[in-house]
């Protein structure tokens, strides 16, 4: 079931409106770069906006262009994405802005088409960049986009591709056509995206405020499939520090790990070599589909504990610890303890 062609032009000038009074300062919006476009749509995908804001700023201040991100060594371009989690995306991302200057000689793509060639940029990006930076007309259909459509058609969630082109068909007829003034894609794009963000959310929709009530079959939260379950498991690490703790005591990642590769983590314990120990903190922390309870000790006889080869360890200056490409975990447990301060 789709929109009536009134419906489609009623659904694009109130939600046009509506954006151009509400939407949200953001420091990548209204930028006309398609660089910087991609790194805040990359930073974005799965890491809540108020985390990416400090981030997005900081990364731009150090990697300006496409050229000094091509440039940078990959452990200073995790260094600076440490904290965002899903570090995948931000080697993608450099090895595509050294593809962008080794291969194309440092010009982005302008459609969503030949965006597609850059490794790491899937269907998604390739369509907010294309109308975002360079007005085409192509819609983006991320998961907050997904949810306003459902609900306005009245459609239960559904994960299959039909259902996923039957919904991109619609994102598609509500994009507006490009113009020779202002950015009418782009900004209908994250007119889209807003809504879905601030206004059409998972829980308790705030119906009374969205600008397309009206023409919304759903008026409310949609059924959705059953979320699969958490999995739940309790880890431990050392924390060990030297030199009137100056330095601290890491571990390295394999190469091909599956998660986190090369990064740097307080190291791992075995939990029965803890069993007599209390730990100095105990704090949550989420990784993909797994909460984990973490314990962390600081007891020089665990050092003896540390499964690890003596080559994965590394002794780290406190100094220099927001330099390094530190896990999100790491990171928040050296600032719960005062080791490291908050960014």
């Amino acid at each position: 079931m789709g929109l009536s062609s009134a419906a489609l032009e009623a659904f694009r000038e109130r939600l046009g409106q509506w954006y151009q009074k509400s939407a949200r300062v953001l420091p990548w919006r209204g930028v006309e770069d398609a660089y910087a476009t991609w790194v805040s749509e990359v930073m974005l995908q799965q890491t809540r906006v108020a985390t990416v804001i400090e981030r997005y700023t900081e990364f731009m201040e150090r990697f300006p262009t496409v050229q000094a991100l091509a440039l940078a060594e990959e452990s200073d371009v995790l260094a600076l994405w440490s904290g965002l989690g899903y570090y995948r995306r931000a080697r993608m991302l450099h090895r595509g802005a050294r593809f962008v200057v080794s291969e194309l000689g440092g010009v982005m793509p302008r459609t969503a088409l030949e965006l597609r060639v850059l490794p790491g940029v899937g269907e998604y990006t390739s369509a907010a960049i294309a109308s975002i930076a360079f007005g085409e007309s192509v819609a983006v259909l991320d998961g907050n986009v997904e949810r306003v459509l459902l609900r306005v058609l009245g459609e239960a969630e559904e994960k299959s591709s039909a259902a996923k082109a039957r919904l991109m068909t619609v994102a598609q007829a509500l994009v507006p056509e490009a113009t020779r003034r202002g950015n009418a894609p782009g900004d209908h794009n994250q007119a889209m995206m807003e809504l879905g963000a601030t206004v059409c959310v998972p829980r308790g929709p705030l119906c009374l405020q969205c600008p397309v009530m009206e023409l919304c079959r759903t008026r409310g939260e949609h059924a959705t499939r059953k979320r699969d379950a958490q999995k739940q498991r309790r880890v431990a690490h050392l924390l060990q520090t030297r030199k009137n703790g100056t330095e601290v005591l890491l571990e390295r990642r394999a190469s091909d790990a599956s998660l986190m590769a090369g990064m740097l983590e307080l190291p791992p314990l075995v939990l029965e070599s803890v069993s007599r120990y209390e730990p100095v903190l105990r704090v949550k922390h989420s990784i993909t589909n797994t909460n984990y309870e973490v314990e962390v000790f600081e007891s020089e006889a665990l050092k003896k504990e540390i499964p690890a080869a003596k080559k994965a360890l590394e002794w780290v200056a406190v100094s220099a610890l927001n330099e390094v490409p530190l896990t999100g975990l790491a990171r928040k447990v050296l600032v719960k303890l005062g080791v490291l301060a908050k960014r």
